[in-house]
């Protein structure tokens, strides 16, 4: 089956990837350095779109090409990089709040 590059995605495939990928991060407690990233090179998102297009033959086979295919799509649009930006701080606020109540149970 060939990879759709071209078409953009749609709002369940976006939102899907957002959500993976802030996930990722905040579990690795990587928010701020993602988000600082993020916010620096946002104007370059499109070209970061067609780098991944570049690098597909060679990332690829680590990470899935369609995985690849559907990073490209999701940097084509600067409006994503805002998106993703957005849910890696409330994810980040979400694990932050649990953490303090489980401190706060902790210490009844």
């Amino acid at each position: 089956m060939p990879l759709e590059i071209s078409l953009p995605l749609s709002e369940e495939e976006r939102d899907s990837l957002i959500n993976s990928i802030s996930e990722k991060i905040v579990s690795r407690r990587l928010e701020a350095p993602a988000v600082l990233f993020l916010e620096t090179h946002k104007p370059l998102s499109f070209i970061a779109s067609q780098a991944a297009l570049v690098a597909m033959p060679f990332l690829g086979p680590l990470v899935g090409a369609k995985g690849m295919a559907d990073l490209s799509r999701l940097l084509a649009d600067r409006h994503n990089v805002d998106l993703l930006i957005d849910r890696i701080e409330e994810m980040s606020l979400e694990a932050g709040q649990s953490q303090s109540q489980e401190v706060e149970e902790s210490k009844s």
